[in-house]
């Protein structure tokens, strides 16, 4: 399995098979979102809506950035038609309770974003394309 982990401002990625773990790559990390204070008093939330059915991927558009892991997504950063860097923040999903920063591979301009805010996704499945 490849993970990617920050530590220190610097995000290494490794690949870990059973007994032992390679570094695959190592670069500067961005500065992470300052997080909002938790509140004091947790309120009762209304059940979260149903995401609406993703739109159809065109995986020929461009390349696809695939979620590393299974989890929720909280926040998507990007809009179909932006531009991007390597290494600009895309999306945050949530495994664990530990919110995973993933980043864009290469720059490019997003041809099309396959997930939404609420969906909750598997290791593998298909994120944002990248032309």
């Amino acid at each position: 399995m490849k993970y990617k982990v920050t530590l220190n401002g610097k995000t290494y990625e490794v690949e870990v098979e059973h007994g032992k773990a390679v570094l695959l790559d190592e670069y500067e990390a961005l500065a992470p979102a300052p997080a909002a204070a938790a509140p004091t008093a947790a309120p009762v939330a209304a059940p979260a809506a149903a995401p609406a059915p993703a739109a159809p991927v065109n995986l020929a558009a461009g390349e696809t950035v695939a979620a590393p892991m299974p989890g929720n997504i909280l926040r998507v950063e990007v809009n179909q038609g932006d531009t991007v860097k390597a290494g600009q923040l895309l999306v945050v999903l949530e495994a664990m309770k530990m919110e995973n920063e993933i980043v864009a591979p290469k720059d490019g301009t997003i041809a099309q974003v396959v997930t939404s805010k609420g969906a909750v996704v598997d290791t593998g499945s298909p994120l944002v394309i990248i032309a």
